[in-house]
């Protein structure tokens, strides 16, 4: 935890110590103690988008197989929501893009061990904690929108993590202690801390700047010049006090963490929706549910909006639910003889994808409903139909970072409110439309004037020639290379 008592030189005080000390006890007496265990680490194929970029997943094995060279780079991650995935695989495909070889090391899959059922539990928790917050009105109100906004930003909750990801260093034995390492979740980056590890990079998702994502010891990025100056004065993250500031060379802003495919394409992709817009097809709408299965009810509501467009050939919808299948269910049974009309694209990756190919600069019409077990094409499958939809209608989680024109709804979790702050001033979505009626008069404008989809890619185009969008590729390299750039 860097001096002992400190987090970046700022005191700790004893009651906040003990209370972390007494936190992660409890996780003891509930999933064990096995800081003895000899766990060793072997290479599998990654499913799904392994192939894609020459990547593998670290397993736990009987015996140490795992080969780390100099061009390994550990992309470091759990399964909490999507977006933590999503940075994954943006930094994969940088990675392999730069000729590094990117190695998954998820967790949340090493599930014998107390660093697996820690964050599974932990997984459970925060998934429960945003259905609620969708379904009760007050728990969002008085818990979740306060505790994601306020409760994540004090240090003395960064001190409780600090102390329980002590337990999830033994599934790091295995690896060379200057092997890079760049986090998607601040877990395996503290973990990788306290285990010796002397590379790593601690890569921070959100606009909102929370103590949670601290992991003094690491290297911490960001993908927004507020989030760098909230993060650097830590700012707010003990109520009442004038914290001292983070070092210079512990944070740097990078820009957003985009897929090398999605960076690449940026013009040839505004160029086919201005194209399609301005000879009057249909506007192509993707929907998508994130990981915690939330929001079912609005995107109900969205469709049923936009079927009548639907049916006449002036919109298109396409509905990724993720690995929601009971989201899915309760859309197609509220949707009733209507849900005959949509299109099933479930649990084939190699048809998502050929459709997604085929569509860029293909006819599409209709109503498309996208569903995998599988959470690497869950999450995947947003990625590789946002080229070929005109406008992503999403909450403003990572995917308020993307270079698409964006449709942002409500917000689940207040941290995620300055994700949609952030694409309103940049240019590349609206403002949060957080009831309704707004998303509503949103869509009729969009359907009647397309103009305001040409204008959001002007925006994408233009924040594509400052770099902004380049941001894991400089993870990769300060990771791997002490630079930027």
């Amino acid at each position: 935890m860097g001096e002992a008592f400190r987090i970046f030189n700022n005191p700790i005080p004893e009651k906040d110590l003990k209370k972390a000390e007494k936190n992660k006890d409890k996780y003891i007496r509930k999933f064990g103690d096995d800081s003895e265990t000899p766990y060793h680490l072997a290479l599998e194929d990654t499913p799904v988008v392994g192939s894609l970029w020459n990547m593998q997943s670290l397993a736990l094995s009987n015996e140490p197989t795992a080969e780390f060279t100099d061009k390994t780079v550990i992309i470091g991650n759990i399964r909490m929501g999507f977006g933590h995935y999503r940075i994954s695989m943006a930094m994969a495909s940088a990675a392999y893009a730069l000729g590094y070889k990117p190695v998954w090391m998820d967790l949340n899959s090493f599930g014998e061990s107390t660093c697996g059922k820690v964050i599974r539990h932990q997984n459970d928790l925060y998934s429960m904690g945003s259905r609620w917050s969708q379904k009760y009105e007050l728990f969002n109100k008085f818990v979740w929108d306060p505790l994601n906004s306020e409760g994540f930003r004090k240090l003395s909750y960064n001190v409780s993590d600090e102390k329980v990801t002590e337990l999830m260093t033994p599934v790091y034995r295995d690896i060379p202690r200057d092997t890079p390492l760049i986090a998607a979740h601040v877990w395996p980056a503290q973990a990788a801390v306290h285990a010796g590890m002397t590379h790593v990079v601690n890569a921070i998702p959100d606009n909102w700047p929370m103590a949670l994502h601290l992991a003094d010891g690491a290297v911490h990025t960001v993908q927004t010049p507020s989030a760098y100056l909230g993060y650097r004065t830590l700012r707010g993250m003990r109520k009442g006090q004038v914290l001292d500031p983070m070092p210079a060379d512990a944070l740097y802003e990078t820009g957003h963490y985009i897929d090398h495919e999605i960076v690449s394409n940026i013009e040839a992709d505004c160029t086919r929706r201005e194209k399609r817009l301005k000879n009057g097809g249909p506007v192509r709408y993707l929907l998508t549910i994130g990981g915690a299965g939330a929001q079912a009810e609005l995107y109900l509501f969205i469709i049923r909006t936009l079927l009548p467009q639907v049916k006449k050939g002036k919109a298109v919808l396409l509905l990724n639910v993720g690995d929601h299948l009971d989201a899915w269910e309760y859309i197609r049974d509220k949707l009733g003889p209507d849900a005959q009309q949509i299109k099933e694209h479930f649990a084939n990756m190699d048809e998502v994808m050929s459709f997604a190919k085929n569509a860029l600069d293909g006819e599409l019409s209709g109503l498309h409903a996208f569903y995998d077990p599988d959470i690497y094409a869950a999450v995947y499958t947003t990625n590789v139909l946002m080229r070929a939809c005109d406008i992503l209608v999403t909450k403003p989680g990572e995917l308020s970072f993307y270079p698409v024109p964006k449709l942002m709804i409500q917000h689940v979790g207040g941290h995620e409110v300055w994700g949609a702050i952030r694409a309103a001033e940049l240019g590349d979505g609206t403002y949060e439309c957080a009831q309704p009626e707004d998303v509503d008069a949103m869509l009729r404008l969009i359907q009647s004037e397309p103009d305001i989809v040409l204008r959001l890619c002007e925006h994408i185009k233009a924040a594509n020639k400052l770099g902004i969008y380049n941001g894991a590729y400089r993870v990769v390299r300060l990771a791997c290379e002490g630079r930027m750039e």
